[in-house]
Formats: structure tokens, C-alpha cells, sequence
């Protein structure tokens, strides 16, 4: 296997080369490709928002006590790793309106160390909400009940589908709704359909 790296800016593009392997060689590929992904989050590479208007409020909102996973790196995240723990965050309603395909509805209001039993907190986790702020509250609260990896998708669903992701309905169909809390909060959403009840 070759990897080179090449800096743009900001961005870090892992470039890999993978001769044929055994099954073996290929789960050690996804490791290694997670690995990766974990790293370049960790070391807060360009969490950066499509818009610069967003991407200055969410400086404002958040406090930087759990580290972010850009949208593109949790889709390729996603794809490699299957036993990721994916949380939203929001509230009931919000969630049956949309959701990121097999995330799962944990209620900001109601969380509490209970709602967490039975998970594996070796496991790597990602929350995420409207814009990000009500996950890194549940991001911080995982930490401390020893959940040893846990991400906050930078910008929330909002940021998920102004860059072109996908989500779903109750029913895991695909669909372009997505519930934005309130008008105000709202016109973060630059894509999609927007639903206030």
C-alpha cells in the first residue's frame, strides 16, 4: 500500500493505493481508513461551512469540548465502519420529520446516563442536531460517562444537507424536509425544504 498526503490550505487529501487483498487485508484497510479519519478529526482539520455567515455563528455557539467530524469525513466514516454509533440529538418531532440514515433518536431534554446502557463505550460515536450546539451538550456528557471517542458533526443536519448528504423520514425513505427548530434558526438551511411544526 502507497499513501501520500498533499496539503491544500487547510485540507489534508490522503491519497492511497490498495493492491488486491485477502479479507483480512481488506478489514485491516478499513481500520486503518478510520484510523485516518479519526486522526485528520482530531487534529481539527478544516471544519469548514459552506457559508461564511454559518460557519462565524457556529464559532459563536460552540465551545470546543468535543471535536468536530465534518460532514464529507462522517459519510466516508459511515461507508467503512459499521459499527459507529450515530446520535441525533434533537427532539422527537425533528427526527420523524428527518433524520441521517441509521442514526439514532437519543432526546436532548430526556438524556441521561441511562439512556446510554448498553452501549459500547469503546465504540466511536457521533452527535449531531440542527447546528450542532444541543449534540456537543450530549457530546460532553457521553465523555464523562467514559465513551472514549465521541465527535460533533460540524453544523448539524443543517450543514449535513447544505452540502448535498442525504437523509430520511420516519419510514427511512429518502426525503429534502428537514424540521429547523424555528424560522430564525432556519436560515442556516441553504438546501432542502424547511419545517417549523
Amino acid at each position: 500500500m502507497r499513501i501520500a498526503a498533499a496539503r491544500s490550505g487547510k485540507h489534508l487529501t490522503l491519497l492511497m493505493n490498495w493492491p488486491r487483498a485477502s479479507n483480512t487485508a481488506i478489514a485491516m484497510k478499513k481500520t486503518l481508513l478510520m484510523m485516518m479519519l479519526m486522526l485528520g478529526m482530531a487534529l481539527g482539520m478544516s471544519a469548514q461551512s459552506t457559508d461564511p455567515d454559518y460557519a462565524d455563528k457556529l464559532e459563536s455557539l460552540y465551545k470546543g469540548s468535543v471535536p468536530l467530524a465534518k460532514p464529507k469525513d462522517l459519510a466516508l466514516w459511515e461507508a467503512g465502519d459499521p459499527q459507529l454509533l450515530l446520535l441525533d440529538t434533537r427532539t422527537a418531532r425533528e427526527y420523524e420529520v428527518s433524520h441521517i440514515a441509521g442514526a439514532q433518536f437519543v432526546d436532548y431534554s430526556k438524556f441521561n446516563r441511562a439512556a446510554a446502557e448498553g452501549w459500547d463505550r469503546g465504540k466511536p460515536v457521533v452527535v449531531y442536531c440542527s447546528v450542532g450546539y444541543r449534540s456537543e451538550r450530549i457530546g460532553e456528557q457521553l465523555k464523562r460517562m467514559g465513551f472514549k471517542t465521541v465527535y460533533n458533526l460540524y453544523g448539524g443536519i443543517f450543514e449535513w444537507v447544505n452540502q448535498g448528504h442525504p437523509i430520511v423520514d420516519a419510514k427511512g425513505q429518502p426525503t429534502t424536509m428537514v424540521h429547523t427548530y424555528n424560522e430564525d434558526w432556519g436560515k442556516w438551511l441553504r438546501k432542502g425544504i424547511k419545517v417549523y411544526e
